[in-house]
C-alpha cells in the first residue's frame, strides 16, 4: 500500500495504534519521519523509538505512551501541509495548538523543529503538524 502522502500515513497509523491501545508501531523509515518521532518523543507524547533494518527496509518502532488509566497520550494529531496543499507560515504567525497545551511541529531552514524553538530561533517554515 504505497502513500502518496507518507507522513500522513504514519500519523494516521500512530494515531489508530493508540486508539486501539497498541503498545507498539511500526512504520516506514524516512528523514523527515525520523525527526517528527524525535520531536514527538522530547514533548512526551511516546515512550520511545527503535529504528530498525528488517529485510533491507528501514522502518521506525515506536514505542506508544499511555496513563495511569491506560488511556492514550495522544489525543489527536492533525496533518497541515498536505502535497496538494502545502502550508507556510512566519515565525510571528506559527498557530498555537490548544491554547499551549499541543505541539506544532514545523520544517525550517534550519530543520524540523517544534513551533516553540522556531519562535525561538526567528524563523519561519512549513506547518508539518499539530500534536495535542
Amino acid at each position: 500500500m504505497s502513500a502518496s502522502d507518507p507522513v500522513a500515513d504514519m500519523l494516521t497509523k500512530v494515531r489508530n495504534a493508540a486508539m486501539a491501545r497498541h503498545e507498539k508501531v511500526d512504520v516506514p523509515a524516512s528523514k523527515l519521519k525520523l525527526e517528527i518521532v524525535k520531536i514527538m518523543k522530547t514533548e512526551g507524547y511516546i515512550k520511545n523509538f527503535k529504528k530498525l533494518q528488517e529485510d533491507g527496509k528501514n522502518t521506525i518502532r515506536i514505542f506508544l505512551k499511555y496513563d495511569d488509566d491506560n488511556n492514550p497520550v495522544i489525543h489527536g494529531v492533525k496533518k497541515i501541509s498536505t502535497p496538494g496543499r502545502r502550508v507556510y507560515s512566519g515565525y510571528k504567525d506559527l498557530p498555537r495548538v490548544y491554547n499551549g497545551y499541543g505541539t506544532i511541529i514545523v520544517s525550517t531552514s534550519s530543520g524540523v523543529t517544534t513551533g516553540k524553538k522556531a519562535s525561538e530561533k526567528m524563523v519561519g517554515g512549513e506547518l508539518v503538524c499539530t500534536i495535542w
